[in-house]
């Protein structure tokens, strides 16, 4: 491989994991807006299986990813307040798996010195969810109720510990023991399992419900969530792991108790670099001061990106799967 090639990932065609092969490209030029990142650690998540799959249409050959980390090497020409050597993350990229990859200057987020590259590629994606989930989406005060489903996974575990610090009362709900025991590790007051769970919401809370649930299982858990929200409270649907909800009824809100649903996605909560710069810097606070534990659930090397799709697919992993090209 010479200076001016890298390794990355290319699907020729749609499949199964194993069309995820490794390859000799390029090193792409960034251009005027844009910065070029040597990667130190690569996220892999749901979005690239379904678009590899061909059930997320995308133009092959393919390189997966928007999800990195690392070191820039070379600057667009009318990029400003970024330099070579610095080391940013972002989750808004592409072909990040790969040896380099491009981004654009307003979406590459600066990372503080010292922070282990395991721990920071393990960040964006996730953490800026979570991060607009229980800042922005509701607003979460000190002494309200939140539920949150697959609460062990990577949004789940962050979204419990941004909930503690800001004071709220958490309810968890997992599948398997070890899960639920992930949960309460990581701070949650109450940990359920899914059947029934809305009257058990509802025992918890003196009959009342939760201010807020946020649910990324989707269509098995949907009016069980819807159940065990409040009078005016929210329902949040950010994720659809068991399958899209079906068309709801909006008249279902009202004799439910006037409820708030909402299906938001990242892109609509970081719409600029001061909206980006803000979210990531708590994150950033809370991971320098030792409040926010951040969990990688394997790593990979970029070789073994079709292992790492294989695993995530599983659904046995807790934590962040990661390449390390």
């Amino acid at each position: 491989m010479t200076e001016k090639t890298m390794q990355a990932i290319v699907a020729q065609e749609p499949g199964g994991p194993e069309v995820l092969r490794l390859s000799e490209l390029p090193v792409p030029t960034p251009g005027p807006h844009e910065v070029l990142v040597r990667s130190e650690a690569t996220g892999v998540n749901f979005i690239e299986t379904y678009q590899r799959s061909g059930v997320y249409p995308v133009d092959f050959p393919f390189t997966p990813g928007t999800e990195g980390s690392g070191e820039i090497v070379a600057v667009g020409s009318e990029v400003t307040g970024l330099r070579t050597g610095q080391r940013v993350a972002t989750a808004e990229a592409t072909r990040t798996y790969a040896q380099h990859f491009l981004v654009e200057a307003d979406k590459a987020l600066p990372v503080p010195d010292g922070l282990d590259p395991q721990t920071v590629g393990a960040l964006p994606l996730q953490g800026l969810t979570a991060h607009y989930l229980v800042r922005s989406t509701v607003a979460v005060q000190p002494g309200q109720t939140a539920v949150i489903t697959a609460a062990s996974g990577g949004v789940g575990g962050l979204a419990i510990q941004l909930l503690k610090r800001i004071g709220a009362t958490v309810i968890a709900l997992t599948s398997t023991p070890e899960k639920a025991e992930t949960a309460r590790r990581l701070g949650a007051d109450h940990v359920l399992g899914y059947e029934g769970f809305a009257e058990q919401v509802r025992d918890l809370t003196d009959g009342a419900g939760a201010d807020v649930v946020y649910d990324s299982v989707g269509r098995t858990t949907f009016d069980e969530s819807l159940a065990a929200t409040r009078v005016r409270g929210t329902t949040v649907l950010f994720g659809g792991s068991s399958g899209q909800v079906p068309p709801l009824d909006l008249q279902r809100l009202n004799s439910s108790g006037a409820l708030f649903v909402t299906r938001p996605s990242l892109a609509y909560y970081t719409r600029d670099r001061e909206e980006r710069t803000w979210r990531w810097g708590e994150l950033m606070d809370a991971v320098v001061a030792g409040q926010l534990e951040v969990r990688v659930g394997g790593t990979y090397p970029l070789a073994d990106a079709a292992a790492a799709h294989r695993d995530l697919a599983s659904r046995a992993t807790q934590g962040k799967l990661l390449l390390l090209p």
